[in-house]
């Protein structure tokens, strides 16, 4: 389907791997809006109950492929952000089902922004991730304004972003950005437990559950309480409730379907 993304859909699991390992999956124009396409893909598609996205090769994702800007354009980087990067967070955050960022390397730039993007982040024990836009002169991009600050507090992530501080998946996990470090040769067996899990989970309370976190971070106590209780009433229409329900009085595991 893809030339720089492969996509795989198994037993309720959908994994997308940036695919240009000899340059640490470094987003182009062709990767950008392939993984555009990716998302849309997996929100339709309702046997895809979990998202897992990763590198291939040693790189999670470089960021932007500097050598593929189009410097004659005036406005390269507003452009970009709006048709290319901007896209995919708001689709990251709007997909109604639990996203988790493999780290299987580094994450800098826009591809630190990607991960941070996700809903659960499982790294390898080598992994790192670095804001490098100060680098080279730029500020965040890609939603790492937002997601940051609201994870480590905005001193931290001053630092992150003013200094370029690299940071690794140990130091990540202290601060609360990933959910879980491992050694590097057991990080497929780790993200499997967790999809395990989300294959199986009602995947409808999960996609609001996500939505509600995502509102809350914008939200005064009294717009969430007045959200939950409208949010609370569609989850308890659900198939899956009403399975849940039925199991517990049976005392068996619930079959959860998603609906």
């Amino acid at each position: 389907m893809y030339n720089s993304l492969k996509y795989d859909l198994s037993d309720g699991v959908c994994t997308i791997t940036f695919n240009r390992p000899d340059f640490y999956n470094a987003f182009n124009d062709e990767i950008s809006y392939e993984f555009q396409d990716a998302l849309k893909s997996a929100a339709k598609d309702n046997e895809v109950r979990v998202v897992v996205i990763t590198g291939e090769g040693k790189a999670f994702c470089s960021g932007q492929d500097l050598k593929s800007a189009r410097n004659e354009d005036e406005r390269m980087f507003y452009n970009s952000l709006e048709k290319r990067y901007n896209p995919i967070i708001r689709a990251m955050r709007k997909l109604p089902k639990p996203i988790i960022a493999k780290l299987n390397g580094v994450a800098a730039g826009a591809g630190c922004s990607l991960a941070l993007a996700a809903d659960m982040i499982i790294a390898r024990e080598s992994a790192k991730l670095v804001e490098v836009f100060i680098n080279i002169g730029l500020v965040p991009d890609s939603g790492s304004s937002f997601f940051l600050p609201n994870l480590v507090g905005y001193q931290k992530a001053f630092e992150l972003c003013a200094m370029g501080t690299k940071v690794s998946a140990q130091e990540a996990l202290e601060m609360g950005i990933v959910n879980k470090v491992v050694p590097d040769d057991e990080l497929d067996e780790a993200v499997k437990q967790y999809t395990d899990y989300f294959a199986k989970a009602p995947t409808k309370s999960i996609g609001m559950i996500k939505k509600m976190l995502n509102k809350a971070a914008t939200s005064s106590l009294d717009d969430m309480l007045e959200y939950e209780k409208y949010s609370q009433q569609i989850a308890g229409s659900s198939e899956d409730y009403k399975e849940g329900k039925q199991a517990f009085l049976d005392k068996r595991k619930p079959e959860f379907k998603g609906a």
